[in-house]
């Protein structure tokens, strides 16, 4: 018998669009944030979209103005920092692109960095901020009486400068210079990309503006890329309204995978920072290294600044091959196995790179090797495998150099 249906309320082709959308909310609520992928987002009535849009009333209305899931990636940045107000980026570089102008550079200003900052954001300075009229100088951040000198007669804007460097893992006294650049009236920002949250909170240090390139450890799975920028006013908020206005913001679906990951960092962290120590202390002694890289060993240049200043000394090292040249690098690369040779860090696999070739590879080489950086350098980022695995895939990769 044919069944008798009510006459629909649209043509066939309408209720395709319309059904399943907006949904009325009942009292319940997802245990894991959804991704919420829509662009645009309604409301009742005419005059909660104009409230909502005025700033008068909480709420989204256009993705790039704000997205839930997006929200939720940085409100918890935000809670693991601290303080302040965390602004999500595309990635890190559109992060650090982003505080520098809400520090207030800007045409006929001018910007000390440390010397030792990523080669991507030193080249952003120079070639992007230089045209727009921004003069920028370098100082040596390890050196206080330099910086102070610097502060005084340079008068910056802003002062960038990294946690701990990139690859030779010196340790930055933020506290200290937070404190000359405040008497300076300069605004303090900081890439703490290497330590996350977990092992810095910088803003408590004295910084205005803390940093991360998100694809690092703060996602740490290696399947996204993305990036955060955390302040207290006035600086959180210039932070919302330029990624509203230039537009680097982040996808929802990139929010929903740094979130997931951000869940774990705790966990991640303690047994990549346990790799790393161990790994450490494993080379410091070994034949075919001449030197190990790390915040946790009693040699290291920065030992004492780096147990003031951090939880922990960290989860990347990096160690020079007592055969100082490209090859003897090369081949050790070539024999590992297990670690992966990538150039990033922060993921839950064992990472391994040449900084001459990858990360500074723009350099010239005599700039390189006034850094330190020399060819014979290996930097490693610890994932969390089994501590044994990796010091096996590590010494049969030494035993080809």
């Amino acid at each position: 018998m044919r069944r008798e249906r009510e006459a629909p309320v649209a043509h066939f082709d309408t209720r395709a669009v319309h059904a399943g959308e907006r949904l009325p909310l009942r009292d319940h609520s997802p245990t894991a944030t959804p991704i919420y992928s829509s662009t645009t987002f309604s409301h009742p009535g005419i005059a909660t979209t104009d409230r909502v849009l005025g700033g008068e009333e909480p709420g989204y209305s256009y993705t790039r103005y704000g997205n839930p899931t997006v929200t939720a990636f940085e409100q918890a940045i935000a809670a693991l920092e601290g303080s302040g107000r965390a602004v999500a980026f595309g990635s890190g570089m559109a992060a650090v692109h982003a505080a520098l102008l809400a520090a207030g550079v800007g045409s006929g200003s001018r910007v000390l960095a440390a010397e030792q900052i990523f080669g991507s954001t030193s080249s952003l300075l120079v070639k992007v901020f230089d045209a727009l009229g921004v003069k920028t100088r370098f100082v040596d951040a390890y050196d206080l009486e330099a910086i102070e000198e610097q502060l005084k007669g340079f008068s910056p804007t802003a002062l960038f400068l990294e946690s701990v460097s990139n690859p030779l893992l010196r340790v930055a006294d933020v506290p200290r210079i937070a404190e000359l650049a405040r008497d300076a009236g300069t605004a303090v920002l900081v890439d703490n990309t290497f330590l996350t949250p977990y092992l810095q909170r910088p803003l408590d240090l004295g910084a205005d503006i803390v940093i991360y390139s998100a694809t690092k450890f703060l996602s740490g799975h290696g399947d996204v890329t993305s990036g955060a920028a955390v302040a207290d006013a006035p600086y959180g908020d210039a932070l919302y309204e330029l990624a509203k206005l230039v537009g680097g913001i982040l996808g929802p679906f990139e929010a929903w995978l740094s979130l997931r990951g951000l869940k774990t960092l705790s966990l991640r962290m303690q047994r990549q920072c346990e790799n790393a120590a161990e790994i450490a202390r494993h080379l410091a002694e070994h034949p075919k290294v001449s030197r190990v890289h790390y915040p946790g060993l009693p040699d290291h240049p920065d030992r004492e600044v780096a147990e003031r200043v951090m939880d922990r000394p960290g989860a990347v090292l990096a160690f020079e091959l007592a055969e100082d040249s490209r090859e003897a690098a090369f081949r050790f690369l070539d024999a590992l196995e297990l670690c992966v040779r990538a150039p990033t860090l922060g993921d839950v696999y064992t990472l391994a790179i040449h900084p001459a070739t990858t990360s500074h590879r723009d350099l010239s080489p005599g700039r390189r090797e006034r850094l330190g950086i020399r060819e014979g350098l290996i930097r490693l980022s610890a994932g969390i495998e089994n501590p044994d695995d990796l010091l096996e895939d590590l010494e049969r990769a030494l035993r080809e150099v």
